[in-house]
């Protein structure tokens, strides 16, 4: 079985993730893909996030009459608020897999390029393999400096297209996923009063604005439909 993990605060979630899922998911023959909703994520810590089981409802949402995509509460909020990591999802999911059952990391590229940055981001190479979601104008060089010259094969092995094989896992770069939007955008424009029709998927769109998720006050009313 091919599984990957797509982790994210999704706050809220919108066509841009599901695009790539799809594309991740015909290019690499995945039978499911973990859509986890980060309950403490370490580099937003500080940051206000919507509320984690609001976020878990629109993943559940979104996923919706997609039967490879399934959300995941394995990285709910825990009970003193300590931050959640990749690499302890990893390993809570590779305990729970076949031997020969394979496990990807779904990531856009601005967060792969921060991987130094993550916790044990050395075992997290050696753990997955990772698909990476390029967007206009990316320099696929950069992918290849991520990966400590260490974690390269000791022997070359022969190169494949948009792929660089490290000495347990590998970096797949995912082309020609063309969704041009990103969760503030949404957020932005939900406080400036302006449709989001098409930038979420329509079940999103309902809970949206049933919820009054992201309006400016409390006291305003809900975007007219």
């Amino acid at each position: 079985m091919n599984i990957a993990l797509y982790g994210g605060t999704f706050d809220p979630l919108h066509a841009g993730h599901l695009a790539a899922a799809r594309a991740a998911r015909r290019r690499f023959n995945l039978d499911k893909i973990l859509f986890v909703p980060t309950g403490n994520p370490p580099h937003k810590i500080h940051d206000h996030l919507t509320d984690y089981a609001q976020r878990l409802a629109m993943v559940a949402l979104a996923s919706a009459g997609e039967a490879a995509f399934v959300p995941s509460t394995i990285e709910a909020p825990t009970p003193n608020g300590s931050p959640r990591y990749s690499i302890d999802t990893v390993r809570a999911v590779r305990r729970k897999l076949r031997r020969h059952d394979r496990l990807y990391f779904l990531v856009g590229v601005d967060a792969f390029l921060d991987l130094p940055l993550w916790k044990e981001f050395r075992r997290l190479l050696d753990s997955v393999e990772f698909i990476v979601v390029s967007r206009p104008g990316f320099d696929a060089g950069d992918i290849r400096k991520v990966a400590p010259p260490d974690l390269l094969p000791a022997r070359r092995l022969a190169e494949q297209v948009d792929t660089i094989r490290l000495r347990h896992g590998a970096i797949h770069l995912l082309r020609g996923v063309d969704a041009p939007v990103a969760s503030r955008d949404i957020r932005q424009a939900i406080r400036a009063r302006q449709p989001i029709t098409g930038l979420v998927p329509p079940l999103v769109e309902e809970y949206i604005l049933k919820e009054g998720l992201y309006r400016p006050s409390p006291g305003e009313r809900s975007l007219e439909r």
